[in-house]
């Protein structure tokens, strides 16, 4: 007979095999008929995980379902392990980003950032030189700065920049600190006596929109203001996958324990009717 337990465990790897097929699908799809660079970059873990996912559902439905407890114990040691994993990676993330960081530097209503504000981890293996490459391409894939080209015939920069992104912040425009005269929201003028400060990345900025401030310093830290924001808010997303995935294996402790009681009566019924 068919337990709550056994049910409820068997439902939800039902439903992460299909998450897992799914990746499996995306992945395959993007190797076949190609992409851009950013979405080459997740070809593999959605592979990878994708398969992960569905080896490890597979071993959950024959566990429950069918009452193998040989895949149920080996279902029941992955599940522990991705416990102990989400719980590692959760106080880990918000180590990373437990630092204040983001200087407002102008009354314009938007900050802009240090890369040297950040933690060391973020400065050396998100922005480092082999990954900024990848990072800049994906930036310039997903069209970041195309609001402020659209609105390229204001010249009233509270307007354009109300509602700048962190990574819009850095990336879009030259720094205020380099004091380059807006002409539109696409094309800035460097004063004749030249910038304000003595700053690279000020003479790292390109009006063209294949360029801008994509490769400054300033723009780095736009993308890890960005990344620290969406880590403190995946932390609490993790928190919540952390707490279904421990009720899951509290379940999958239950189905083994109905597993052996069910595969015991089985076994002793037969022997009941003999005197």
């Amino acid at each position: 007979m068919f337990r709550t337990s056994n049910t409820v465990v068997g439902f939800l790897n039902i439903l992460s095999l299909l998450l897992g097929l799914t990746a499996v699908v995306t992945a395959a799809y993007i190797h076949q008929h190609g992409g851009s660079d950013c979405q080459k970059v997740l070809q593999y873990p959605l592979l990878i995980g994708g398969v992960f996912v569905v080896l490890v559902s597979t071993l959950g439905i024959a566990g429950s379902l069918y009452r193998i407890n040989t895949a149920l114990y080996a279902y029941l040691v992955v599940t522990f392990l991705v416990v102990v994993g989400l719980a590692f990676f959760t106080v880990f993330a918000l180590f990373v980003t437990n630092r204040k960081v983001g200087q407002q530097v102008s009354n314009k209503g938007y900050g802009e950032y240090r890369v040297t504000d950040f933690s060391h981890w973020l400065q050396r293996y998100v922005v480092n030189d082999k990954n900024w490459d990848e990072v800049k391409s994906c930036l310039v894939d997903a069209h970041v700065c195309q609001n402020l080209a659209v609105n390229g015939g204001r010249n009233n920069d509270s307007l354009i920049f109300k509602h700048l992104s962190t990574t819009q912040s850095g990336c879009c425009k030259p720094p205020v600190y380099c004091g380059f005269r807006m002409k539109n929201a696409t094309f800035w003028e460097v004063p004749k006596n030249g910038p304000a400060a003595n700053n690279s990345d000020c003479k790292t900025w390109d009006n063209k929109q294949d360029k801008l401030c994509y490769d400054c310093n300033a723009c780095k830290g736009g993308v890890l203001a960005n990344i620290r924001n969406q880590w403190r808010h995946l932390t609490i997303f993790n928190g919540l996958v952390l707490a279904l995935v421990t009720t899951i294996y509290v379940l999958g402790c239950y189905a083994i324990k109905n597993n052996r009681w069910d595969l015991r009566r089985e076994h002793q019924t037969p022997a009941a009717g003999h005197p």
